[in-house]
């Protein structure tokens, strides 16, 4: 096996909690309706585009100019997307600055908004630390293989020897399929033990 010299972690749902039901939980208290708004006007389609690079103001125009009645909940999104990321997963964050403080070469690829990842740096200041690659900046987001790429070139890593950490199993995927070793996140003590495999005690 390959020693590994790079950790790469994913931020949501790895390092931060994310989840767009906390605030439209109080602007559409209704869950049905609430679930048909999610599923048909700020889709998770729709979401991604930002991470893509995409203004809010352009996504916000586009879906209003085809949901017009829906023009306040659209735009709520970005308004109230701090509270979509309520708190830190202490248990993973530990790991990951233990890593650091051990000499580790850490680094974080995300799939997030450029505006947003620097409301989330000023949330949580661990997310200043690690040099990171945002979709956002870059125009690509996982899995696709260009943004493993293009994150390896960025920082020098070494894909064969470079370990990603993500939540997604398709994002999984997309780091194998560029070389590089990948776990999936389901947790603090199952990362632990993952990376215990790789030869890394934390």
């Amino acid at each position: 096996m390959t020693e590994i010299k790079h950790i790469v972690f994913d931020i949501g749902k790895v390092l931060i909690h994310y989840d767009p039901n906390l605030p439209y939980a109080r602007i559409i208290p209704d869950e049905a309706e609430r679930n048909w708004f999610f599923a048909h006007v700020c889709t998770s389609d729709w979401n991604i585009e930002q991470d893509r690079g995409r203004t809010w103001e352009e996504a916000e125009a586009l879906l209003i100019a085809d949901h017009p009645d829906h023009a306040d909940n659209i735009r709520a999104f970005r308004k109230h997307w701090h509270e979509m990321v309520p708190h830190a997963y202490d248990d993973s964050v530990a790991i990951m600055e233990k890593l650091i403080a051990d000499g580790r070469d850490v680094t974080l690829l995300t799939n997030f908004a450029s505006d947003t990842f620097r409301s989330a740096q000023e949330m949580f200041p661990f997310l200043r630390n690690p040099r990171v690659t945002v979709s956002g900046d870059v125009k690509l987001i996982k899995p696709d293989v260009a943004i493993y790429q293009t994150h390896a070139e960025a920082f020098d890593l070494e894909p064969a020897a470079t370990i990603f950490i993500d939540d997604s199993a398709a994002n999984v995927e997309g780091a194998k399929a560029a070389g590089w070793q990948a776990v999936l996140f389901t947790g603090a003590e199952k990362l632990r033990a993952d990376l215990a495999g790789f030869g890394i005690v934390v």
